[in-house]
């Protein structure tokens, strides 16, 4: 056996109800005195309540999906302005996608408060969009030095959107699977993540302010981030990523769909992988797994019912073509591509099979 991995450099904090002191203790541990806290208008007044014992020097509410050049230019020039040395995130993936775009060119340091189980908050990797490209890339600077987690913030996220977030996160373990960097150990936290997910999204389902499913899910959410960022993006993020940025579709839904259409496609030609999946599912196979836990959720099932136009799928093949890694386990062209879209679109059954 021989591989390299690399564990990145930060702090987690599981403090559930206790989000404002244990985030004081954090801002208090960089040494930090002019923060700037980033939360939409949805989060303000949870971020008000668990930011009091903090030295704010900027509240900034300008989030939106994909972090469009434009925006992350705005919230940069406010913070140079308040000249902050920190930043807080309190929010989901495009909250925290915000400030790792602050901290890209200015090296501040982030705590990130997650409210989703968008995971985010445990990678280096940071992505802006431009005229409908969304571009993504790794660098040590967006790594937030901090996380905390705290149930309780999520308790007040509605079920539709849980449901989706936490298949958001499970889909951060499929394509750990298979990333261009994988490692076993990898491989050993994305199993253990998709064990996490599978126990906790169904009590999640039923009961959205449950805790203790709550609790569950951060923890598979975190182990799938951590997977993910270390082995790398594979086929399902580079086909979120492009058709996210290209039609504007909303993410944690956009990743719901298309994650079981990826892994019927890429299963059949990975089984050490797939048997690790089945196994965490407790499934006779990785796909029945997904879709039985799919079932469960009421997941989401087409791209058109958020917004992808069906002359999409023509114009999103060749740029995702051109960003899936080379040694993704089965061999990708510009048919099957095209009918994984056009399943995906249309909220068919996945089938490798079907290229036409």
């Amino acid at each position: 056996m021989r591989f390299t991995h690399e564990s990145l450099p930060q702090r987690v904090r599981f403090a559930t109800g206790e989000a404002d002191a244990a985030l004081a203790a954090e801002i208090d541990r960089l040494g930090a005195r002019r923060v700037m806290v980033i939360a939409s208008g949805r989060e303000a007044e949870t971020a008000a309540r668990i930011t009091s014992e903090i030295p704010v020097a900027l509240r900034h509410d300008e989030v939106v999906m994909h972090v469009p050049v434009e925006v992350a230019e705005r919230a940069r020039a406010r913070a140079a302005e308040h000249t902050v040395d920190a930043i807080v995130c309190i929010g989901g993936g495009s909250t925290t996608g915000l400030a790792k775009a602050v901290a890209l060119t200015t090296g501040l340091p982030i705590v990130a408060v997650p409210t989703t189980y968008a995971g985010s908050e445990a990678t280096d990797v940071w992505g802006l969009t431009s005229d409908g490209t969304k571009t993504t890339g790794v660098d040590p600077r967006v790594l937030p030095g901090a996380v905390v987690y705290d149930a309780s913030l999520l308790a007040t996220l509605p079920g539709e959107l849980a449901v989706a977030s936490g298949l958001n996160a499970l889909a951060h373990c499929v394509d750990a699977m298979w990333g261009p960097r994988v490692d076993p150990i990898d491989q050993v936290f994305a199993t253990e993540g998709i064990r996490g997910l599978a126990a906790g999204l169904p009590k999640v389902a039923r009961d959205s302010a449950g805790v203790e499913g709550i609790e569950q899910t951060l923890y598979g959410a975190y182990l799938a981030a951590v997977s993910f960022t270390s082995a790398g993006s594979g086929m399902h993020h580079k086909i979120c990523h492009v058709l996210g940025g290209m039609f504007d579709l909303p993410h944690a839904q956009t990743h719901a769909v298309v994650l079981p259409h990826v892994l019927a496609f890429n299963a059949p030609s990975a089984p050490e992988a797939e048997a690790r999946m089945a196994s965490a599912f407790g499934a006779a196979s990785a796909v029945e797994g997904l879709a039985g836990l799919r079932t469960t959720l009421g997941a989401p099932q087409a791209l058109k019912d958020y917004g992808m136009p069906e002359d999409g799928i023509a114009q999103a093949v060749a740029p995702i073509l051109a960003a899936i890694p080379d040694n993704n386990p089965a061999p990708v062209t510009e048919a099957n591509l095209a009918a994984l879209l056009r399943a995906a679109w249309a909220g068919a059954h996945p089938d490798k099979r079907e290229e036409s």
